[in-house]
């Protein structure tokens, strides 16, 4: 007997239809082996897929795919399935959410959500191996254009952060394929890199592209990443930066899926990241049973 599983499209930091990063979520994952699941993230080939599964210590639990593996936690996926999971327990604006990484509280207001990143405060930034210098040169631009030094942060996911210092650098950063060997690995050997700008000499808006060497090869660029929006309120916050405030994120200009994530430090020096999650689909997955895998 086939196996039926419900699985839904959403937009997340989406001001339109078809702006935002689009994620798929299955509703219901009891059954499903982990290899399954990776399966269909493969076959969906978003940048991340998720899978609802029952909690006794939140409101429900949920597992994040990407087409080659799973991730502790992620940002558009986060709040993404928590308007999923809204709709299917009727969970009310205030839920919690399980993930590898930890509990995340998250919370709405209308089709507006917005998380908690699982770490409070400013966490440590860690010195990039490399030299500001040849980071730099990994995405087509030269040390001047830094503001800062390339540094780890992780709020939830450890990635690497490199300050710019205008919006026109961030647009015109495009990764050298040919130093792909180069690119510095996270804690689970993913080579990414989150670059941002803030814009007209203010901190209350920024301009962000984050990059990913794809297993493949080649470069990828996400049109909105949540988690590296936190680590940017970790980045601040180690910086110094006065709360309370609020801080407008813009993303996915450059591959054509204009992302609106909303970054807010507040006094008690929590990090929330939030944006509108728009529902665009509906369909049924049937597998044969028993699992494939």
């Amino acid at each position: 007997m086939d196996r039926n599983y419900r699985f839904r499209i959403v937009n997340v930091f989406a001001e339109s239809t078809f702006g935002g990063n689009p994620l798929c979520v299955f509703e219901d994952a009891s059954g499903l082996s982990d290899e399954e699941m990776q399966a269909l993230a493969r076959q969906f080939n978003l940048s991340e897929t998720t899978f609802i599964l029952p909690s006794s210590a939140a409101t429900a639990t949920v597992r994040i795919f990407t087409p080659s593996h799973e991730l502790p936690f992620a940002g558009h996926p986060t709040l993404g399935s928590a308007h999923v999971v809204r709709e299917l327990s009727g969970a009310g604006d205030e839920l919690t959410l399980q993930f590898m990484a930890g509990i995340v509280p998250v919370r709405a207001s209308g089709k507006e959500w917005s998380f908690t990143a699982p770490v409070v405060g400013a966490p440590k930034p860690r010195p990039a191996s490399q030299p500001a210098a040849l980071i730099a040169s990994l995405i087509g631009l030269g040390a001047a254009d830094l503001l800062g030094d390339p540094v780890w942060v992780n709020t939830g996911a450890d990635q690497l952060l490199i300050p710019l210092g205008s919006p026109d650098a961030v647009r015109r950063a495009s990764p050298d394929t040919a130093l792909l060997d180069q690119w510095p690995a996270n804690s689970l050997g993913r080579k990414t890199g989150y670059v941002f700008a803030f814009e007209d000499g203010t901190h209350a808006a920024v301009l962000a592209r984050y990059f990913s060497v794809l297993p493949g090869g080649g470069v990828g660029e996400d049109p909105g990443t949540g988690s590296a929006c936190a680590n940017l309120g970790g980045w601040l916050l180690h910086h110094a930066h006065p709360t309370p405030c609020r801080i407008l994120v813009s993303q996915g200009e450059a591959v054509g899926r204009a992302c609106r994530l909303v970054l807010e430090l507040t006094s008690g020096r929590e990090i929330r990241v939030g944006g509108t999650v728009r529902a665009l689909a509906t369909g049924t997955v049937s597998l044969p049973g028993p699992p494939l895998f």
